[in-house]
C-alpha cells in the first residue's frame, strides 16, 4: 500500500465523521426553531398509567415516572439547552470582544487592570464560578444564561487581546497607518476587524461547553425549573428512577453527549480550515 493510499483512510474518516456532526446539528437546529416537526406531542402531557413504559414501537425512548414520552422531551428540550448555551456563548464573545478591545486598544494602565480581571477570573473553573454567579442571582433561566456567559468572557477576551497586539505589528497596519490620521480609525476599520477572524471558529469550539454547563447548573437546580424539558433538568428529574427506568436519564444523557461531541468536530473542522488558510 502507498503513502498516498494511507494517508487518505483518516481523511474519509474525518469526511463522514464531519458529516455525521454536521447533520446531527441541522437536526438539532430544526428541534430548536420547530421542535412539533419532529415530535408534534405535548412535552408536559402525563399519563400515570404509562409510567415507565419501556422503549418500544409506541413510545421509541419510553416514558418517565408521569408518563411523558422521553423522545417527545428530548426533541423539545433542545429548544431549552441550545438556546440557553447559543445566547450564554454570544454573551461571553460580546464581553469578551469589550474586555479584549480595551485591553488591546487601550493605554497601559486599562491593559494591566483588564489583564490582572482576566488572571482573577481564570483562576476559578468555569462551572465553579459561574455556580458562585448564579448563587448570587439565584435560579432562572436568564440568569443560567448570565452566569455561563460571564464565566467565559476571559478566554474569550484574551485571545481578542492577544490578537490585536499581533495586529498592531503587522505590515499592512503600518501601512494602513501612514495613510490614516485618526487612531480612532485605525482601530476601528483595520486592527479590531482583524483581530475578531478566529472568534466564530473559538464561539463554536466553547458553544459545547456553554451547553454541558446549562446541563450541570441544571441539574443542580440552579437553571430552567421542572417540569420544562431541560436535558440536565431532565436528568435531575431522573436520577432517583436510574435502576428503575435507565432511558429517563440515557437519553437526555446522549443528547448532551452527542451535541458536545458534533459542536467540538464541527469547531476543530473550522479551526484546521483556518489554520491552513492562515498557512497560505
Amino acid at each position: 500500500m502507498s503513502l498516498l493510499s494511507r494517508t487518505r483512510i483518516p481523511t474519509v474518516g474525518a469526511q463522514w465523521g464531519l458529516w455525521l456532526a454536521t447533520s446531527y446539528l441541522a437536526l438539532a437546529a430544526i428541534a430548536v426553531v420547530a421542535p412539533t416537526l419532529l415530535a408534534p406531542s405535548d412535552p408536559l402531557e402525563t399519563a400515570l398509567a404509562a409510567a415507565h413504559q419501556q422503549p418500544g414501537w409506541q413510545h421509541l425512548f419510553g416514558t418517565d415516572r408521569l408518563g411523558r414520552d422521553v423522545l417527545v422531551r428530548v426533541v423539545h428540550g433542545a429548544q431549552y439547552s441550545l438556546f440557553i448555551g447559543g445566547v450564554a456563548t454570544a454573551v461571553a464573545v460580546a464581553v469578551g470582544i469589550v474586555l479584549g478591545s480595551a485591553a488591546g486598544t487601550g493605554n497601559r494602565i486599562i491593559d494591566e487592570v483588564v489583564t490582572r480581571v482576566f488572571d482573577l477570573l481564570g483562576s476559578f473553573p468555569e462551572i465553579l464560578f459561574a455556580l458562585v454567579l448564579i448563587a448570587f442571582t439565584g435560579p432562572g433561566t436568564w440568569n443560567l444564561i448570565l452566569a455561563i456567559g460571564l464565566s467565559a468572557a476571559p478566554r474569550y477576551g484574551r485571545v481578542v487581546r492577544a490578537e490585536i497586539l499581533a495586529v498592531r505589528e503587522s505590515e499592512f497596519v503600518a501601512q494602513a497607518r501612514l495613510n490614516t490620521t485618526s487612531k480612532f480609525a485605525l482601530t476601528v476599520k483595520h486592527i479590531v476587524p482583524n483581530a475578531l477572524v478566529t472568534l466564530p471558529v473559538l464561539a463554536t469550539l466553547g458553544l459545547g461547553t456553554s451547553i454541558l454547563g446549562t446541563a450541570t447548573l441544571s441539574f443542580l437546580g440552579f437553571g430552567t425549573q421542572p417540569p420544562l424539558p431541560e436535558w440536565g433538568s431532565m436528568l435531575s428529574e431522573s436520577r432517583d428512577d436510574l435502576r428503575l427506568a435507565w432511558w429517563t436519564v440515557f437519553f437526555p444523557g446522549l443528547a448532551i453527549t452527542a451535541t458536545v461531541i458534533a459542536t467540538t468536530v464541527v469547531g476543530r473542522h473550522l479551526h484546521h480550515r483556518f489554520e491552513r488558510r492562515s498557512i497560505q
